[in-house]
């Protein structure tokens, strides 16, 4: 995504969300968005990622690094995603709802980052600023740029990114892994939701 959005379109992003788990939540069928209604901008292609959070804890949290879906068919099946089918938490309740804060985060493009040592990768991370997506071999593991404010050093960030990979949490230290960046555009919703 090049196009920086008007906080209105985030606000409909997160209207999505809110309505999408509530349709599945009544039991009723998730129906196509009728796109003639949506800003053309939000009908390019994109990736994104949903977080839902709960008293500040995370909730669910499911997203796409690929753009294969304009971004506002990708946000309403992410938001399936993380509020029913993140296999680290039960599917959400209607009880919870209420409680539920949503984040939209929109991805960039992911790029190569060509580094030639531990240390050059190191250097070349901006905390803070970017996603990091690690592959190897038939693996690959990303963390958002928000993930940085839970761990804030280049060299934690990539020991746990290694583990949610699967991996051995000083890997990115002994093979040389294929990292990309990506950054997010993000909204948060307000406090209390509607």
């Amino acid at each position: 995504m090049t196009t920086k959005l008007s906080p209105e379109m985030g606000e409909l992003l997160i209207k999505t969300v809110r309505q999408t788990l509530e349709t599945r939540l009544n039991g009723q069928q998730i129906h196509p968005l009728d796109m003639d209604n949506i800003p053309s901008v939000l009908k390019e292609r994109g990736a994104s990622f949903i977080t839902l959070t709960k008293r500040g804890q995370l909730r669910g949290c499911v997203g796409s690094i690929e753009a294969t879906l304009p971004f506002i068919q990708d946000v309403q099946e992410r938001a399936i995603g993380a509020g029913f089918e993140d296999p680290r938490f039960p599917p959400l309740t209607e009880a919870e709802l209420p409680e539920i804060r949503i984040e939209v985060s929109l991805l960039t493009k992911p790029e190569l980052l060509e580094y030639q040592s531990p240390d050059d990768l190191v250097k070349k991370l901006r905390p803070g600023i970017d996603g990091v997506i690690l592959k190897h071999q038939y693996r690959r593991a990303t963390f958002l740029p928000q993930v940085w404010e839970q761990l804030p050093t280049p060299e934690i960030f990539l020991d746990r990114l290694c583990l949610k990979m699967g991996l051995d949490p000083a890997a990115w230290r002994t093979i040389h892994l294929q990292v990309e960046i990506y950054q997010v555009e993000k909204f948060v919703e307000a406090e209390s939701p509607s």
